[in-house]
């Protein structure tokens, strides 16, 4: 048995050229040259990661955008960090620092973002692990500055303007305008490198080129009271992209912090409508064995009261179902409906703690137990799964 609680190269004991990855967990090896894999696991398929990076990066790149590699979609697995890294982003961001140290200690050398605004608890790590970061708190800019002048660095800024999403920034044009003065003109350890905003992650506002029109008004604003131009003018996120490949964006947006768009390039295909052939949807793969094959009834027989979440389920009464069981449940992946079986003629029915419930009364395969089954993945269950110390780790 092989402990691993970081990334090892076990190519002398298992496939070649593939990295594994457990998180918090055992990795049997079973003799050389073959390897028992533990599930319910994530195969990471580095290639395919670049691809999406490349993809993205360069249509950003002809108009003029520059792009911020996001990890925290996928927990920051060092060896997609590396891939993020090689890449040549002009930052690497995460809004946990415990996944910027992770890089680190994995050897990543770039450039770190954190995206989101510091905690007063965290300031010291915020200076000593990230160049840059987002920022709508007075008193969290001055003791970002005072700990940066104790460690003789100076720490790049971007405020951050809610434009009515109602989550982080300033809301008050005056109260931004005077911090951006204040960082220009008294915090000698900080550096104003631009504004930005975030849309459509808690109000489900939409990005459009107005709002990115009254992001660049307050850029303005700030740049005419501190007498030079800001270098960052961040329009956002992946929500924020179909402006800059449709066209749309205005000219002086030039950053986007993008990473679902990325790692899955589901979003902008499912939700917007838009063409994503161009980038491969299966970069990551849920795997979950089986764990019991019975034919039960489809409809719960007792007394309807509350699952193990205190929900009141609502079932189809079909009759006797071929169904299996498998070992994953919402600790795992929170929300069972929002992974996506691979093989035909497979439902998902449900999900409990620890066991997923799948009607294959329809498949295509004959399925036995010690069987596993592969998944797609949306960002709403890769951030749960790959946080998940039960969820093992493969890159290949």
């Amino acid at each position: 048995m092989i402990d691993i609680n970081n990334s090892y190269d076990l190519s002398n004991f298992a496939v070649p050229g593939v990295l594994y990855f457990v998180k918090g967990g055992l990795l049997n090896i079973m003799e050389k040259g073959k390897t028992r894999n533990t599930y319910p696991l994530i195969e990471l398929d580095l290639g395919k990661l670049r691809n999406n990076i490349d993809q993205i990066v360069s249509r950003c790149s002809d108009r003029g955008v520059s792009v911020t590699g996001v990890i925290k979609g996928f927990t920051g697995i060092p060896e997609g960090v590396k891939v993020f890294a090689d890449a040549g982003f002009d930052y690497i961001a995460s809004s946990r620092l415990e996944q910027i140290q992770g890089a680190i200690d994995y050897g990543i050398k770039a450039d770190y973002m954190l995206i989101r605004v510091p905690m007063l608890s965290e300031i010291e790590s915020v200076i000593r692990l990230t160049d840059i970061s987002l920022n709508s708190e007075v008193e969290v800019l001055k003791a970002l500055n005072k700990e940066a002048l104790k460690q003789g660095k100076t720490h790049k800024v971007i405020l951050m303007a809610d434009l009515g999403d109602l989550r982080e920034g300033f809301w008050e044009k005056k109260e931004l305008l005077d911090s951006a003065i204040m960082v220009e003109n008294e915090l000698d350890a900080l550096y104003l490198a631009g504004i930005g905003t975030n849309l459509g992650c808690f109000g489900s506002v939409k990005a459009t080129p107005e709002k990115m029109n009254n992001l660049i008004d307050y850029a303005e604003m700030i740049e005419k009271a501190i007498g030079r131009k800001l270098e960052i003018i961040s329009g956002g996120a992946t929500k924020s992209l179909p402006m800059v490949l449709d066209g749309t964006m205005p000219a002086r947006i030039n950053n986007l912090r993008i990473g679902e768009t990325i790692v899955l390039a589901r979003d902008l295909k499912d939700l917007f409508g838009l063409d994503m052939s161009y980038m491969f949807q299966d970069v990551f793969t849920l795997k979950a064995e089986i764990i019991e094959v019975k034919n039960k009834p489809s409809y719960p027989v007792g007394e309807i009261a509350y699952d193990a979440f205190g929900n009141h389920g609502t079932y189809e009464d079909l009759g006797i179902r071929k169904k299996a069981l498998l070992g994953i449940g919402k600790v795992d992946i929170a929300y069972p409906d929002m992974i996506y079986p691979r093989d035909k003629g497979v439902k998902i029915l449900g999900a409990s703690s620890d066991h997923l419930i799948i009607d294959i009364e329809e498949a295509d395969r004959d399925y036995k137990v010690g069987d596993n089954m592969e998944f797609d993945l949306c960002y709403a269950t890769i951030v749960f799964a790959t946080n998940s110390p039960n969820v093992k780790i493969l890159c290949k």
